[in-house]
């Protein structure tokens, strides 16, 4: 099970795991929030829609798209 740290909380998720999926388990699945102040999260699942940009170990990556791994720093845009 890997353990990762998701805006700066301690998580342990199953193996296999999508970062989307860690998100949509501790909270209320949002990565960011738009221009206009609304709370945005991953719409497609497969990274059309880019609405799960997230900055994971300092790059950005699509949530759904990466697999949660041991040690992972996750970080969501306010």
């Amino acid at each position: 099970m890997p353990d990762l740290m998701l805006d700066g909380r301690a998580l342990k998720v199953a193996e296999g795991s999508s970062v989307a999926a860690a998100l949509a388990l501790v909270g209320d699945g949002c990565t960011r929030t738009s221009v206009g102040g609304q709370r945005r999260a991953p719409l497609c699942g497969m990274g059309i829609c880019q609405e799960c940009r997230v900055t994971i170990d300092g790059r950005r990556r699509l949530a759904c798209q990466t697999l949660c791994r041991d040690g992972m720093r996750v970080e969501t845009l306010p």
